[in-house]
């Protein structure tokens, strides 16, 4: 068994998005679980692409509030140093995915989040822009 196992769908999907930052491939998500079975997955956005905040949208509506009454057992976060080391507001910041092991899988956060997010997750046309919501 890979030490990916059960990491393997969410890492691919994550892979996928548009803005994440992956300099170093794969490996630039950090994952892992905890002692009590809780996991977590951690990426870095490049805040200036054009989709950015529209991922942080997406992301946080499905993993914190998709349902007020009936919420998965996730948070979707941003993580920082404290700001007067970080370099600035674009250097260091990251988001995090936390799941309860127990309840919920990594595997099961992609089938999750393939499930409502656009489809095919890497075609920019399919996120649409900030100005669509418009009316």
């Amino acid at each position: 068994m890979s030490a990916d196992a059960g990491f393997d769908e969410l890492l691919a999907f994550l892979e996928r998005l548009p803005a994440i930052q992956l300099p170093t491939g794969r490996a630039s998500i950090g994952h892992g679980r905890t002692k009590n079975g809780q996991w977590w997955v951690k990426f870095a956005l490049d805040i200036h692409h054009p989709l950015a905040w529209r991922v942080v949208q997406e992301l946080g509506h499905v993993l914190n509030y998709l349902s007020v009454a009936d919420r998965l057992p996730t948070v979707f976060m941003p993580v920082s140093p404290p700001p007067y080391q970080n370099g600035g507001p674009d250097q260091f910041l990251s988001w995090v995915v936390e799941g309860d092991g127990a309840a919920f899988s990594p595997a099961e956060c992609a089938k999750w989040l393939e499930g409502r997010l656009p489809l095919p997750v890497d075609d920019p046309a399919q996120w649409g822009s900030d100005g669509d919501d418009a009316g």
